[in-house]
């Protein structure tokens, strides 16, 4: 389906919207409830009526949800969208900090991992009375210390 003809003409119905852009239906009725979307014209039948401009906020939202911009952080984004005097400097920092919140994130993961390797060896004949693994998750400071000795 050409988009840019289809939504243009006549606009575009719910679900065509959802076929359009990949994007479940009740997510689209979200991010409306959520005052990312704005709220569409309706048809004298009462449908929904999503517009080209609807299409690309849409990509965009989910674009910047994929990319793990938090919701608010989407909504600074599409702050910056529609004002007139976009500024290039907001979103470099908007887009700064999340690249740390991101590399944090990554820390995290490495340690988690290094912790369940070393959680999942403990285990590796499988035939131990008292699993490594079980008795590890049992304590409480595991993953946050790191220690995973009796």
């Amino acid at each position: 389906m050409d988009i840019n003809a289809e939504s243009s003409r006549a606009g575009l119905k719910i679900g065509q919207l959802a076929q359009a852009t990949t994007c479940n239906i009740e997510t689209i009725r979200y991010y409306e409830r959520a005052g990312l979307l704005p709220l569409p014209p309706r048809s004298q039948g009462g449908y929904r009526i999503y517009e080209l401009e609807h299409v690309k906020r849409l990509n965009f939202i989910r674009r910047s949800r994929d990319l793990g911009f938090s919701l608010e952080e989407v909504r600074a984004l599409l702050r910056l969208v529609d004002a007139r005097g976009r500024s290039c400097n907001e979103a470099r920092a908007l887009a700064a900090q999340h690249l740390t919140d991101v590399r944090a994130k990554i820390t995290d993961l490495k340690s988690m991992e290094r912790v369940l390797r070393t959680m999942i060896a403990r285990c590796k004949d499988g035939n131990l009375p008292d699993c490594p693994l079980i008795e590890a998750l049992f304590r409480e400071s595991c993953l946050r210390s790191g220690d995973l000795a009796p």
